[in-house]
C-alpha cells in the first residue's frame, strides 16, 4: 500500500486501524472533492473492492467523522454527503447541474456563541448557478 502512505499515516495518527477499505475511503475523500454520498462512494469503490458493502462504507465514514478526518454535510435537508475535513468553509450547490463546490467564508460570525446559544456545528450553503451553467 505504498501508494497510500499519506492515508496510512493519517489513520494511524488518529489511532484508527488502517484497513484497506478505510484507506481507500479516506483516499477517495481526499482526492475527489465531489462531496459524495454513501451510495456514490460504494458505487465507485465496489468495482475495485468486490467484498465492499454499503454498511461498511457507512461505518467507515462514521468512524472517520468521529475521529475528525471526515465531515458529514447536509445539503438542502435531503441528502447526507461526506468530505475530508478541510477546516471551516461553505458550500455552493448549483441548481442547474447539482454540483457542489467548496467556497471560502469567514468563520468569525459562526465561531462564537450567538445570544446565549452554544454552537456545536455550523454549515453554510449557498445555491445558485455555477460559472459553467451561468453562461
Amino acid at each position: 500500500m505504498k501508494k497510500f502512505d499519506t492515508e496510512l499515516k493519517i489513520l494511524k495518527s488518529k489511532e484508527i486501524r488502517p484497513s484497506y477499505i478505510r484507506v481507500r475511503i479516506l483516499n477517495y475523500l481526499l482526492e475527489e472533492r465531489i462531496h459524495p454520498t454513501v451510495d456514490e462512494i460504494y458505487e465507485k469503490l465496489s468495482k475495485e473492492i468486490l467484498t465492499l458493502s454499503k454498511t461498511t462504507v457507512y461505518n467507515s465514514l462514521k468512524l472517520l467523522a468521529e475521529k475528525g478526518l471526515a465531515k458529514a454535510i447536509n445539503i438542502e435537508g435531503n441528502e447526507l454527503r461526506y468530505e475530508a475535513e478541510r477546516g471551516f468553509h461553505g458550500h455552493f450547490k448549483c441548481q442547474s447541474c447539482d454540483s457542489i463546490y467548496d467556497i471560502a467564508v469567514s468563520e468569525i460570525a459562526f465561531m462564537e456563541d450567538v445570544e446565549g446559544y452554544l454552537i456545536n456545528d455550523e454549515q453554510v450553503l449557498i445555491t445558485g448557478l455555477c460559472p459553467k451553467c451561468n453562461n
